[in-house]
């Protein structure tokens, strides 16, 4: 007995050692207590003979609590004698050593661990209807930032492995930056509404900080430490692969890198860890996991998961192909870098944005005739099925902007349109390469499927990459890809190659020209953006020399779109006067937003982002395109509403009187002036005044 009771003792000090200190404080102070009142008790001194044990309890422990009570004792000196004073005072030593001491230390000691517990990520979080971020990387802190354009707050856990601290600042950095620069913009845009309507305007409408995020240290593989994050109680779950950029050395570098490019284990891992939280019976219904992958082996073993781990109406998976979509949108913006501008708000939940409604499925011209007579605040896009139900698809402010209808207003205002549009040849030059290289060109060959001259004209698409030697030889000198005229091997140090070589291909094409400046996502923390930002200094430097020494110079003819990782770099770029400053990383991290809100999203971004198959007799896929307006009109619109000209435009284009070649319905939602303006049609379209000119461009919604 006495051998188990020591065994037992033994486990609980092991287990619990604060408990058993706990109670031994109390077992020894209630032994004390009880012995101190017997002693009081017994002295009986005058005026104290009838005493009960309960009084001297009482007493013994307000002279430990109170050591002042003694004088009572003290006045009584003379008839109880130094004996007793002696013992009232030896209690009150030893009761304030072993009960208030040591009380009082045990409590320090909890709530220092109990604060310890909470920085550290050990103590349980009671909370539903949140965000669960995965793993971190430099996508992750665009994702919460994006959460501040929720109308409503929104909450934050992000589990990490590492970098607790790291983390957390570069979150509230993020965040003040962008609440700072949003409230700086709306405080400009107030001064015009005068002093007190101006300050009121602003009170109103000024951005607060809306998001709160927690930051645990810990294993994202535990189920433990992901129950403690309330992760069967979130709406929308992350899974977001590791950045090794600044884990690693550079000797380690390329092994890290190869191994990634055939897989990442981890995220099936963890998917799989967290699937089966989220299916679970007691894990609340309709959660969404959004998770990235940047690899086919990867992206194969996901959609196994899916088939398997998938329950419906509780949690559903939905798999982002990084690569794939940094790939398709950079080819774009060289292609039309316009749509940089109108992607950097339509893919965000800031201005006017994409959305998606359950509704019953019906044809998109009845759709979209019906929606135009009766709302001027939205712009209907297309029907879509998504896991088995119909979407419509709106391009709007807000969700309210989408239920607000108008009374139908008849116009006569009508455009001639050019039904034989076709898009000019492309001229592109590549400097520099990313991990997503393969990507890129698989967008270019899309395109030119596409848009390639079918009357064997020529080739629509003329393309050039500068790179270094060993970049060249892993993609074979790009010698898969037709398009591809030329490949020019130099080091960021061979300037007089590069500058004399970019001078030569743009003086040889009549038409515009787009360099594409892409960074090295593969870089080391310290070598990020470094070769991008030194071949924006070379193609500046030919675009003033070109302005020198011809003032016919048109600036606009050579378009450069610049590829960073890192935001902190977005000021450094744009001080060069670049508009098509490409945060590649931000796009993934909004898109990563709208769909963890919006699943249906991601068919539609999907097939926005995909040209048609080459040889399509009909073009099926729709796309945003940003066409010139002196070739898509024939004449150009005199001065009219945004809602005139939408109607206008899709009434023209959806005529079911032109030929099937002709006849490609075409939704305008904006339009770009030469410089950079951008003009999207959000809010009252009868209040939203136009007058295009021969240099503008349209942002449009279309087939082909």
């Amino acid at each position: 007995m006495r051998r188990r009771l020591r065994e037992w003792i033994s486990m609980k000090v092991a287990k619990q050692p604060g408990t058993v200190v706990l109670l031994a404080i109390l077992l020894f102070n209630v032994v004390f207590f009880l012995l101190s009142a017997l002693i009081v008790s017994s002295f009986s001194v005058t005026g104290t003979e009838k005493m009960g044990f309960l009084e001297a309890a009482f007493y013994t422990i307000t002279m430990i609590l109170d050591a002042g009570c003694i004088q009572f004792v003290l006045d009584e000196v003379g008839q109880v004698g130094v004996s007793v004073v002696l013992i009232c005072i030896g209690i009150i030593i030893v009761g304030m050593i072993t009960f208030t001491g040591a009380v009082i230390g045990y409590m320090a000691n909890y709530i220092s661990s109990f604060v310890e517990k909470a920085n550290t990520g050990s103590k349980k979080l009671v909370i539903s209807d949140h965000v669960v971020i995965l793993n971190w990387n430099t996508r992750a802190s665009e994702i919460v930032n994006d959460l501040l354009f929720c109308e409503d707050r929104q909450s934050v856990v992000v589990l990490a492995s590492s970098r607790k601290a790291e983390i957390e600042k570069e979150i509230e950095e993020r965040l003040a930056d962008t609440i700072h620069r949003e409230n700086a913009s709306l405080r400009e845009r107030c001064k015009g509404y005068g002093p007190i309507r101006g300050t009121l305007r602003y009170y109103r409408q000024h951005m607060r900080q809306t998001v709160t995020v927690v930051v645990r240290e810990g294993d994202v593989f535990s189920s433990k430490q992901l129950h403690d994050i309330s992760l069967e109680h979130a709406k929308t779950a992350i899974i977001l692969g590791n950045d090794i950029n600044n884990t690693v050395c550079k000797f380690e570098q390329r092994e890290r890198n190869e191994q990634l490019y055939r897989g990442n284990a981890q995220t099936i891992k963890t998917l799989m860890q967290v699937a089966d939280i989220t299916g679970a019976e007691s894990s609340d219904d309709d959660q969404k996991i959004i998770v990235e992958i940047t690899d086919d082996w990867t992206a194969e073993l996901v959609e196994k998961i899916i088939a398997c781990k998938q329950v419906d109406g509780k949690c559903k998976i939905v798999p982002v192909n990084i690569n794939h979509v940094l790939g398709q949108i950079l080819s774009q913006f060289s292609l039309m870098p316009e749509l940089n501008l109108a992607y950097g708000e339509l893919f965000s939940n800031q201005g006017m944005t994409f959305y998606a409604r359950r509704q019953e499925m019906e044809e998109d011209d009845t759709f979209i005739r019906r929606h135009l007579a009766q709302h001027r605040r939205s712009i209907p896009l297309t029907f879509m099925m998504n896991d088995r139900k119909s979407y419509a698809f709106y391009a709007a402010g807000s969700e309210k902007d989408i239920l607000r209808r108008d009374e139908e207003k008849p116009s006569s205002f009508g455009v001639k349109l050019n039904h034989n549009y076709w898009i000019e040849r492309k001229n592109v030059i590549i400097l520099g390469h990313n991990s997503k290289c393969r990507e890129i060109m698989g967008g270019f060959q899309a395109f030119r499927s596409e848009w390639n001259y079918k009357d064997g004209s020529g080739e629509i698409l003329n393309l050039m990459v500068i790179d270094d030697e060993k970049s060249l030889e892993r993609l074979d000198y790009y010698r898969d890809y037709p398009f591809v005229t030329q490949t020019v091997a130099a080091s960021i140090y061979d300037k007089e190659i590069i500058c004399d070589t970019i001078k030569r291909f743009i003086a040889s094409n009549e038409e515009d020209t787009s360099i594409l400046i892409l960074s090295d996502d593969d870089a080391l923390n310290e070598d990020i953006d470094a070769n991008a930002l030194a071949n924006l200094v070379y193609v500046q430097n030919i675009i003033e020399e070109k302005k020198l020494s011809d003032p016919n110079f048109d600036v606009e003819s050579v378009d450069v779109i610049v590829e960073i990782i890192d935001p902190k770099h977005h000021d450094v770029v744009n001080s060069y006067s670049v508009n098509n400053v490409v945060i590649s990383n931000r796009y993934i991290s909004k898109m990563i937003t709208q769909i963890g809100e919006k699943e249906a999203l991601q068919s539609f971004y999907a097939d926005i982002l995909t040209y048609d198959a080459e040889g399509a007799e009909v073009y099926e896929s729709k796309e945003i395109y940003a066409k010139k307006v002196s070739r898509f009109f024939e004449e150009i619109p005199p001065r009219c509403t945004a809602r005139e000209l939408i109607r206008a435009v899709y009434e023209a284009s959806a005529d079911e009187r032109l030929p099937a070649s002709q006849r490609n319905p075409a939704i305008v939602l904006g339009y770009v002036k030469p410089g950079g303006e951008m003009v999207l049609f959000q809010g009252d379209q009868e209040e939203i005044w136009v007058e295009l000119t021969e240099r503008d461009k349209l942002i449009v919604f279309s087939n082909h």
